[in-house]
């Protein structure tokens, strides 16, 4: 059995019944100075769908348009709210890049999940950011519709700042 033109893993990646680490390494060819992540999951063996969102839309930001290595990890991706799985249940997790000229990116990763302690600790040895790339949450708001104070503008701005600083962070 085949999943986009790849036979299906037989590894499969143990990963926290209430979420973990994703890291993964975007802009690797020429062309992306930046793009849109996107982080679904598909339950069961062979998901027929991948319609569980696990995180919002990422703005991944490099250096320049020119290849550029560099490794981004989001330390804590829970689960999709009110979704229940058990230890030993299978699902695979589906990162999308897309580049501003339309191109897109898939990459998955067969999961078993497992009680946390089953599963290899996070530390800043597995699960780090490189200098040289960034994100943005990618929002939107009622704020910046018309007739909308300058203030609520500047406080999403400031809110959206801290929480960047927030992840930056971790």
């Amino acid at each position: 059995m085949t999943r986009g033109g790849m036979p299906m893993s037989q590894n499969r990646t143990k990963w926290p019944v209430k979420g973990g680490a994703i890291a993964f390494q975007p802009g690797w060819f020429q062309g992306h100075s930046s793009a849109f992540m996107y982080f679904n999951l598909g339950l069961g063996n062979n998901p027929a769908n991948y319609s569980f969102v696990m995180q919002n839309g990422l703005n991944i930001v490099g250096p320049s348009k020119e290849p550029w290595p560099g490794t981004f990890c989001l330390p804590q991706i829970p689960l999709p709210a009110g979704l229940e799985v058990n230890v030993g249940d299978n699902a695979t997790i589906q990162i999308i890049e897309t580049a501003l000229h339309g191109a897109a990116l898939y990459n998955c990763v067969d999961i078993t999940f497992a009680e946390p302690d089953d599963v290899e600790e996070v530390t800043e040895q597995n699960c780090f950011n490189s200098s040289q790339i960034s994100s943005n949450l990618i929002f939107t708001t009622e704020a910046l519709a018309s007739g909308s104070s300058m203030s609520q503008v500047s406080l999403s701005a400031m809110i959206l700042t801290a929480v960047m600083a927030v992840i930056a962070l971790v």
